[in-house]
Formats: structure tokens, sequence, C-alpha cells
């Protein structure tokens, strides 16, 4: 591993994801850590893992960023003392409304409600999800339509807390303390790379996340991909019971039926 990102989320760690993919890094962010090591990482959250154990981890992997690898940071540069660790900072009265205003989104996207309910994938890594969401919260909750579920004064004692203690305890000689605003020129020096002839990225604007994973993350496809189908299956299914009912004359209005499941299944999913 060459680089582990300690900055929290919010702080600029899907832009650090693109960049490194532009200095052609193979990096793993929330979504790939989800989906290639769910099992690992329950382990680890709650039993506890050794510096091999994240070594075999991360085998092939030049660099981490974001959830849950951010909260262990410390031990990923036990396990490989070599990588460089860069903390991302955010001026905090600006990064708490954006760390909520993400928070909300994804909880509150209908994509997001539809590959939580229909996608076998994310349903085999429910533990990693679980496990994950609490590191981050006082009380444990899927991204179900909830609220921000801490409090403004949790919230950024946590930050504040984070932030500093990766700077006291980083060994000096391997930490940038870095604002993405910087761009290109303090970042490739630190990492000894040459500065990419493109401007410096910027993702997740707003908190489009879901958007940009969408439109552009394999995973997030796939995710949808299998909640299309399953829920396809599942609105074959209902109609064809309904019509059996209908057909064996036990509904009298079974067409009716038929059609307010398709409507309400196409409208729940996909609104106006």
């Amino acid at each position: 591993m060459k680089v582990i990102l300690a900055g929290f989320s919010k702080t600029g760690t899907k832009t650090m994801c693109e960049v490194f993919s532009i200095l052609g890094y193979n990096n793993y962010d929330a979504l790939e850590n989800g989906y290639y090591l769910h099992d690992e990482w329950v382990k680890v959250i709650t039993k506890g893992g050794t510096p091999e154990d994240f070594r075999q981890m991360y085998k092939g992997v030049d660099s981490v960023t974001d959830m849950p690898c951010y909260f262990f940071w410390e031990q990923l540069h036990e396990a490989f003392p070599d990588a460089k660790i860069i903390l991302t900072l955010r001026d905090e009265d600006s990064w708490y409304p954006s760390f909520v205003k993400q928070w909300n989104e994804l909880n509150r996207s209908y994509v997001t409600w539809f590959i939580n309910a229909f996608s076998p994938t994310l349903w085999k890594i429910r533990a990693f999800r679980y496990h994950t969401y609490k590191l981050v919260s006082d009380v444990a909750r899927y991204p179900c339509n909830q609220k921000t579920p801490f409090g403004e004064t949790l919230l950024r004692k946590m930050y504040r807390e984070h932030n500093t203690y990766v700077m006291q305890k980083a060994p000096k000689d391997k930490l940038l303390v870095y604002k993405v605003s910087e761009g290109w020129e303090p970042l490739c020096k630190f990492l000894g790379e040459e500065i990419p002839d493109q401007p410096f990225p910027h993702k997740n604007k707003g908190a489009s996340l879901v958007n940009q994973w969408t439109k552009q993350s394999e995973i997030m496809k796939r995710f949808i991909y299998e909640a299309v189908a399953v829920s396809g299956m599942v609105t074959a299914l209902g109609v064809a019971a309904v019509y059996k009912l209908y057909a064996a004359g036990h509904l009298e209005n079974g067409w009716n039926l038929i059609s307010q499941h398709v409507s309400m299944v196409t409208n729940y999913f996909f609104p106006a």
C-alpha cells in the first residue's frame, strides 16, 4: 500500500478517490470495502484484526479512502509501515452541514431504497453495513429514510477528536495535512508523483454521491441490475398469484388488483 487517507467522510474523500485513480492507484473506497471485504471487516470491527489480516485484505491495493478505513488508519499503517498518510481537513462549520446532507441523501434516495429492498448482494453484506454505520452513530441504523441519528454536538466532537488524534499520532515524516482546495502541487510533491496534465477533480459536490455512483461505479450498477431483476420477479409472481385467484373465481376484481399492484410498485420506486 502506498497511501492511507485518514480524513473523515466529507473532507474530500471522493475527490481523493478520483485523484488516486488519475495517479494510477488501485483504490478501495467505501463501495469496494463493502463489496469485496465485507466479511473481513465484520471480523476486524467485532473481534479485532492483526497486521497480517490487513496485509491479506489489501494485497495489491495502492490506496484506501473513506469508511471504514479512516477509523483504522493506525492499524493499516502498522500493517503497511511504508505507506504515507494523508489527513484531509475541512472547516468544521462547512463540514458539519455537508456531512448531514450526505447522510440524509443516502437515507432518503429512491435508488438507495430500491437497492436496499431488492439487491441480494446488499442483503448479504448487511452485517458490514450495520457495523460500519455503528462506527459513526450512537444509534446503529441502516440507511432507510432515517434522519441523521446523532446530534450536532456529538458529531462535531467526533470530528475534532479524530483529526487531533491523527495529527498527534501519525509519524510526522509520513503525514500530509491537506485540503483538497490546495490542488495537485503539495499532494504530488508528498507522494513523489508527477503533476497530471489535467485539472484537479472535484467529486461529490453538493452531496451528489448517489448520482455519481449510479453513473460511474460498476459495483453500484451491479446492485441496481440485481434489484431490477429481483423486483421484476416479485412483481411477476404477484401478478400471477392475483390472476390465478381471479381465474378461479375468488376475486371479482382481480384485474383491478393486478393494476393496483403494478402501479404501487412502479410509483414507489420510480415516482413521477
